[in-house]
């Protein structure tokens, strides 16, 4: 198991020999996409990707790269594009042109999308990562809201968005996830759930 401050210091452990965090999201956004494809079958399945704009959300967007190549993506963004980490903003950039991003800052803008709900849809959590304390704020609480509306294979980059790392506690609200792919470790919070997959991303450490 590992704390949320222990894998921060993991990553940043990597920086300084050499691994840069683009790299890491390269690592995680490929790894998503191999475990989901080798678990269920991808083909005529429509992925929809939730990103926030930290570097969870940048892990989204390479697995959504990853999915392009067999599946229809959309990426539902909720945020804006100037609070973009820096390498999650390089990996919207590549995709932009080539998969459909809907931008969602108010309730309207989520209004304005609509799918089939059914069995035929992947749902990919990458709203927030193992940092996220305190009240979820708009626009990722409709996020959540909606994700949790839907029906369809539901899968969490890292951590189920609003569950605290360390405690498994929910803070105001949180995307419920059949499973759970976590990165390098089990999340500390997460020790008692039996839907965990961990994958390497290259932490030295």
């Amino acid at each position: 198991m590992i704390t949320a401050q222990e894998m921060m210091e993991l990553e940043h452990n990597a920086v300084q020999n050499g691994i840069p965090i683009s790299q890491l999201m390269e690592n995680a956004g490929r790894k998503v996409f191999d475990v989901i494809e080798e678990k269920y079958d991808i083909r005529d399945k429509h992925v929809i990707v939730f990103a926030g704009h930290g570097n969870n959300g940048g892990d989204g967007f390479v697995a959504a790269r990853h999915f392009a190549k067999e599946s229809f993506v959309t990426i539902l963004f909720f945020g804006w594009e100037e609070n973009l980490t820096e390498e999650a903003r390089e990996n919207y950039n590549t995709i932009k042109d080539t998969i459909p991003i809907i931008a969602i800052t108010t309730q309207e803008d989520l209004e304005t999308f609509r799918i089939q709900n059914n069995l035929n849809v992947i749902l990919i959590d990458a709203l927030l990562g193992t940092g996220v304390q305190g009240t979820i704020r708009e626009p990722v609480s409709y996020g959540i809201d909606y994700f949790n509306s839907l029906s369809g294979i539901k899968v969490a980059v890292d951590i189920p968005s609003g569950l605290d790392a360390d405690t498994g506690e929910m803070l105001n609200k949180y995307c419920g996830a059949d499973l759970i792919i976590c990165f390098h470790d089990v999340k500390k919070g997460l020790e008692n759930l039996d839907n965990v997959i961990v994958v390497d991303i290259g932490l030295i450490y």
